[in-house]
């Protein structure tokens, strides 16, 4: 997994792990402990799943340096 990727689901969860906790310290009367689990997991799935939809690491190879391989590019400049 590229850097930018794991920083990027890191985020996220770090997000979904501070509104939860938000949540929690807001003592909201709706927010018992079944549905702060329920928010949770729904917190940090919908944070991974929109980290790995969403964020895009790689630039696709066909343009990068017009398609070639770094050895390709080795062979052109010798």
């Amino acid at each position: 997994m590229c850097m930018q990727c794991m920083a990027a689901a890191m985020s996220a969860g770090a997000t979904a792990a501070g509104t939860r906790s938000f949540i929690a310290a807001r003592h909201f009367s709706w927010v018992t402990p079944r549905r702060m689990r329920a928010i949770s997991a729904g917190l940090l799935a919908g944070a991974l799943i929109a980290s790995s939809l969403l964020v895009s690491g790689s630039t696709p190879a066909s343009s990068q340096a017009g398609g070639r391989t770094p050895a390709q590019l080795a062979a052109a400049k010798k």
